[in-house]
């Protein structure tokens, strides 16, 4: 039984490789020298730039860009993939497409359409609460506008990942730097995750995930490693907004019955403070919303 499990995962695994070395190839023989600020210099015997000057450009290592072009099965931050995506100038479409053929991205669940709806409306009527509806690995099925305001400009580039641990475990430095009570909630929330697993143990796109999130992260990895897991808890979270300041919130929690795995995280002002700074944390919304 292991074997032939073997040999239906080598195929796809080999094709997502081959994929890879084929497109960033392909995006390296677009790019001129002049495109990234580099002299024409002589004449070269192959278009594009050399893996050693994307390497340069980048901040990595020659070989591990060789290996990475190459197919090879490495480690691979998401700060070290955004400053290739940045070298190579991906655009979203291309930057999404190599996140994916690198492993660096969650798998995604389905969600039954009918369910999507009803949630998208509660979702719009708690606003100007920040909510947002996850599964029980945190993937982001749906968010208000008021929760995407309060968390813009958390990445150096445009969110991909959709998911909460993701999103700050990726990054952790930046992550630290808006997620105040950082070094709290993670670990809970790696201890949800783990709770939630006993449930999906044989489940290969839960075992894929983790797989991922724990070669991208090592601190992740030391999380899982430690096997704790955790009930629902009203949480308290602090964030640095960049227009509100610092900010705090009672996070609450509750299931979507219709849809069993669903929760719904409600974000109420934890201080006076808070709900005082709440609105400026709308401010991009409302100036595109007025026109300015």
């Amino acid at each position: 039984m292991v074997a032939q499990n073997d040999v239906s995962v080598a195929p796809r695994s080999e094709t997502r490789r081959l994929e890879l070395r084929s497109f960033l190839r392909a995006r390296r023989a677009e790019l001129r020298p002049e495109d990234v600020g580099m002299e024409p210099g002589p004449r070269r015997r192959t278009p594009g730039l050399r893996r050693e000057e994307v390497a340069m450009l980048a901040g990595v290592g020659v070989t591990w860009y060789t290996w990475l072009e190459q197919g090879r099965r490495i480690n691979a931050s998401a700060q070290v993939l955004d400053a290739i995506a940045r070298t190579l100038q991906l655009d979203s479409a291309e930057r999404w497409h190599f996140y994916r053929l690198a492993e660096a991205t969650p798998v995604r669940s389905s969600v039954a359409p009918s369910c999507v709806a009803p949630v998208r409306e509660v979702l719009d009527s708690v606003d100007p609460l920040p909510a947002v509806v996850a599964n029980e690995r945190f993937d982001v099925i749906e968010a208000n506008e008021a929760h995407s305001d309060l968390f813009r400009d958390w990445h150096a580039l445009p969110c991909i990942h959709r998911n909460l641990i993701w999103c700050a475990m990726t990054e952790p430095t930046r992550g630290r730097e808006r997620f105040l009570n950082y070094e709290e909630e993670l670990p809970y929330m790696v201890a949800r995750l783990r709770a939630s697993y006993s449930s999906h143990l044989d489940d290969p796109d839960w075992l894929e995930d983790i797989r991922r999130l724990s070669d991208m992260c090592p601190e992740f990895a030391q999380l899982w490693d430690r096997h704790e897991v955790a009930a629902p808890q009203i949480r308290t979270r602090a964030f640095r907004h960049p227009d509100a300041g610092v900010v705090r919130f009672q996070v609450v929690e509750l299931d979507v019955a219709a849809s069993p795995g669903l929760r719904m995280f409600v974000y109420t002002p934890a201080d006076e403070q808070t709900r005082i700074a709440l609105p400026a944390t709308r401010t991009r919304s409302s100036e595109v919303a007025s026109g300015a």
